[in-house]
């Protein structure tokens, strides 16, 4: 299904909100144009923050596939009254990543334990710490509208000036500027403030 949905093509959403809305009534009563349309939508930010969580394509490619196949499956248990469609996939998506960390680390003290003795790694609380503080900021990225957010990612994980991202969207300059600011008054808004509920389907 995901290698169907990477080859459909659409036309970009007039209103993002009224747009996200229908792609959820669309997943939730089973539509796979609609679940390819999100796949679009959402799957390079699913992709992202698995890589840059987990530190590895191949298993950023598995947690993605698991997310989409997850949220296909799972569709009845999504609540559109305890928030937007891509924060719901973001939550799938942390718990998706979580679990692939706790299966490496189980494998990395597997190893360990052979070669030591059966004594296992110290606990690292400081790295733990930093992979809590990503994904709370690509959690705050998720909740963005889609340019504000496109602008901050290729600004913060492809270290892009301004003017480069200008270059690449053709978008003009100002633009770029005013969603940059926008979107980051926004992100510190959304750390600042964490929503109160859960995301979990």
């Amino acid at each position: 299904m995901i290698s169907d949905i990477r080859r459909t093509t659409s036309a970009p959403p007039v209103d993002e909100t009224d747009y996200e809305e229908e792609l959820a009534r669309g997943l939730v009563a089973a539509d796979e144009e609609a679940f390819a349309a999100i796949y679009r939508r959402w799957g390079s930010l699913v992709h992202t923050m698995a890589t840059r969580l987990l530190g590895d394509t191949h298993d950023a490619e598995d947690v993605t596939q698991q997310v989409f196949l997850g949220a296909w499956h799972g569709r009845a248990g999504f609540r559109p009254e305890r928030g937007p469609l891509g924060a719901w996939l973001v939550g799938i998506t942390r718990r998706k990543i979580v679990d692939a960390l706790a299966a490496r680390t189980r494998r990395l003290t597997l190893v360990a334990s052979a070669a030591h003795d059966a004594v296992p790694p110290p606990h690292d609380a400081e790295a733990v710490d930093r992979v809590l503080d990503r994904v709370l900021l690509i959690d705050a990225l998720a909740r963005l509208p889609r340019q504000q957010r496109e602008v901050l990612c290729m600004a913060f994980y492809e270290d892009l000036t301004q003017a480069q991202i200008a270059e690449r969207t053709g978008m003009p300059l100002g633009t770029v500027k005013s969603h940059a600011r926008r979107g980051l008054h926004r992100l510190r808004q959304a750390i600042e403030e964490p929503p109160a509920h859960d995301t979990d389907g």
